[in-house]
């Protein structure tokens, strides 16, 4: 016989971790949305404005960079955390943000160094 309780659990277990990986994906595309945003006032000139948003980019990025942590430490190294196409997608977006930044504040000096 199916235990009822644990199919429920299992159920709100799923849903905690779609939410955590739904926040990992937002946070991680704000940080890259807002890091072309700073490249693009670089491009007008407006470094004053491009590290203004460059930092808004960093506080997105840290924010998805702690829901990253808090799976790390839940899992415990021990594969508590169910692999899913979706924790996957996010951390994809999480690396691929990353190096957008890393990225980006590169060109954003080479602007400041060629005006």
């Amino acid at each position: 016989m199916m235990d009822l309780d644990s199919i429920v659990e299992t159920e709100n277990e799923m849903q905690d971790l779609e939410e955590v990986v739904m926040g990992l994906i937002i946070n991680s595309g704000q940080a890259r949305s807002l890091a072309y945003a700073a490249l693009k006032k670089a491009k007008e000139g407006d470094f004053e404005q491009a590290h203004a948003v460059m930092a808004q980019s960093k506080m997105a990025l840290n924010e998805a960079h702690l829901v990253q942590t808090k799976l790390i430490e839940a899992d415990q190294g021990e594969g508590k955390t169910k692999v899913s196409l979706v924790l996957v997608h996010a951390q994809d977006h999480l690396m691929t943000s990353m190096l957008a930044r890393e990225l980006i504040a590169e060109l954003i000096e080479l602007h400041e160094k060629i005006k």
